[in-house]
């Protein structure tokens, strides 16, 4: 989306870019070997120094042949490496003979106490796993443990069971089983390998061997050592390391502070004697790289080449967001001084193009207006004209003697004024609508009720005019509303449809319920409203036969009233019609 937000956003970025790749350049040119001096080698690269070293220490008693790792890891990561006792004897370095040491320590290599700083998954023991001791297994000890794991892996297939092994640092073998896929075959079994039971026998590569007997007896009877005076609680250690206590506790009970210190004290003096003891790492700088520094003409070339870069695109930024603004700015002028025609062409996208659309809508709307204003006027003096002409012509024509005021003319002015007074109170309930002053009285309606009697004041008409008047109320809808206005908009309705309704034909007047609305439909088989005239019908004044003759048709207003008090109600009012079958109004309003 090319919106004013992004445009802005790219022209700054492109500046800061061409900015920053300018002075990275010549940063990077003239100073690349101090930046290196200065700032050495990442904390990856040390992390992986560090661990190279702590498996060396895990697997050697002492410090006696790492002169070669040392020198192999200085190669591979380009640094330099350097490992002195604790009391500073240099035990190996890369650099040549009589270089100094680095002025601090990077990390102490120690097995049985990891840095974690540069270990960051390491275990709360602070031990190195690869630090196995006497719990390290034979060669034939791990021949034995991998052919039971392999027949452990044959019965398991037969129950459609998938084995994997691993290998772990003492040398035992780690078993993980899986469910076998429905369209993977089986592990074919030899002929010679007797049946086996459903359930495989994991016992004998799962129960620890001599080796491990002889470490587990001598790690417990550490920890036993340990605990002696300090817990009554009896349990021994496993080949997890983990402490299995003899007394009755929760399965996911954990053993106290007490005993897990014990375990990892007694695990370290177990260890001790097989890794090498704690040595300090010293890591350099790489090799020193020669830099180059650009002459001041291409740096002040580079400058120029950015500062005009930057003046060009903030100008070409400017002018196309300046150019809508000023015709935006142009148009509302335009419609200052009168002229409600004035739009606006953006050939943008964006807010620039929202704000565009939004004013061209507005325009369009005032000039709706403004002609709607001027046809309501027009049609407001053409119906109160009409009744004026009659009452006035009437009067004089008494006053001059040409006519005598007998009942049937008084009859005749009296329906003059009242048709006045109609047009006078339909035009105060638009208004009113139309200033949000509209009140409304509330309550529980009944709509059978409600139907019946505007079809009861309706039906004498209706039979007069030679049609049938029925209502139909499906289900009992519950609707809370303005009685009187309701049945002013239902009435108005009818009215309508009794105008344009012929002889013979049918009204029907329904009402139901429709999720969280109700829904009243006044139903007749009249004329019909033509489709291009549905979207007007319920505007004011309008009416399909532009003479205006009050013979085919009413004062206009009276479908605007019916939407009015439907919205005022929080509703809709529709129209559908199939001319020359049935035309249905609908009023739908929330319960």
């Amino acid at each position: 989306m090319r919106s004013l937000f992004v445009r802005l956003l790219t022209s700054s970025a492109v500046v800061a870019v061409c900015s920053i790749s300018a002075t990275a350049w010549l940063a990077a040119s003239s100073t690349s070997g101090a930046i290196q001096r200065e700032q050495g080698q990442t904390l990856a690269s040390d992390a992986q120094i560090n661990n190279n070293l702590l498996g060396y220490a895990s697997r050697h008693p002492d410090w006696s042949g790492v002169a070669v790792t040392v020198r192999d890891l200085a190669a591979r990561h380009s640094r330099r490496i350097a490992l002195t006792t604790e009391k500073g004897t240099l035990i190996a370095d890369s650099a040549t003979a009589g270089t100094p040491l680095p002025s601090r320590v990077s990390a102490v290599v120690d097995p049985l106490a990891v840095d974690v700083t540069l270990v960051p998954g390491a275990a709360r023991d602070r031990i190195d796993p690869r630090a196995v001791g006497p719990f390290l297994l034979p060669a034939s000890e791990r021949a034995r443990l991998v052919k039971a794991v392999d027949n452990y892996a044959i019965c398991a297939g037969r129950v459609r069971q998938t084995v994997q092994m691993t290998v772990s640092n003492t040398g035992r073998p780690v078993v993980t089983t899986t469910a076998m896929e429905a369209d993977q075959e089986p592990r074919p079994v030899p002929r010679e390998f007797p049946v086996l039971r459903d359930v495989c026998d994991a016992t004998p590569f799962s129960a620890p061997t001599r080796t491990e007997k002889t470490a587990l007896k001598q790690l417990n009877h550490l920890v036993g050592r340990c605990l002696k005076g300090k817990s009554k609680e009896r349990g021994s250690v496993g080949l997890d390391f983990a402490w299995v206590s003899k007394e009755r506790r929760p399965p996911d009970a954990e053993p106290d502070q007490t005993i897990s210190s014990c375990i990892v004290t007694a695990r370290k003096e177990q260890l001790d004697p097989y890794v090498a003891p704690a040595a300090y790492l010293y890591i350099g700088s790489p090799a020193e790289a020669t830099g180059q520094r650009f002459p001041l003409p291409s740096i002040a070339g580079a400058a120029l080449l950015v500062l005009v870069l930057t003046v060009g695109v903030s100008v070409m930024a400017a002018r196309r967001l300046v150019m809508p603004v000023n015709a935006l700015t142009h148009a509302a002028r335009r419609m200052r001084d009168g002229d409600s025609s004035a739009r606006v062409t953006v050939r943008t996208t964006g807010e620039i193009n929202e704000l565009a659309t939004a004013f061209n809508e507005m325009s369009e709307h005032l000039q709706r207006m403004e002609e709607q204003r001027k046809a309501m006027v027009s049609d407001v003096s053409h119906e109160l004209r009409t009744p004026l002409s009659n009452l006035r012509g009437w009067l004089e024509a008494a006053q001059d003697g040409v006519a005598e005021l007998d009942p049937a003319l008084i009859a005749s002015l009296v329906e003059e004024i009242l048709l006045l007074q109609h047009i006078v109170d339909d035009l105060q309930e638009l208004a009113l609508a139309d200033a949000g002053k509209l009140r409304l009285h509330v309550e529980p309606v009944h709509l059978g009720d409600l139907l019946d009697q505007v079809a009861t004041a309706h039906r004498s008409r209706a039979e007069a005019a030679g049609l049938t008047l029925t209502t139909a109320v499906i289900g009992d809808p519950s609707l809370t509303a303005d009685p009187v206005r309701l049945r002013q908009a239902v009435g108005n309705l009818v009215a309508n449809s009794l105008r344009y309704t012929p002889p013979g034909g049918h009204i029907t007047l329904c009402a139901r319920q429709d999720g969280d609305r109700v829904v009243i439909e006044v139903t007749d088989t009249g004329v019909g409203i033509r489709a291009e005239y549905l979207p007007h019908v319920f505007d004011r004044f309008w009416r399909a036969e532009k003479s205006r003759n009050r013979r085919t048709g009413g004062s206009g207003l009276g479908l605007a009233i019916v939407r009015n008090l439907a919205e005022a109600h929080g509703g809709t009012a529709t129209a559908t019609s199939v001319p020359g079958v049935r035309t249905t109004f609908t009023l739908r309003l929330p319960s």
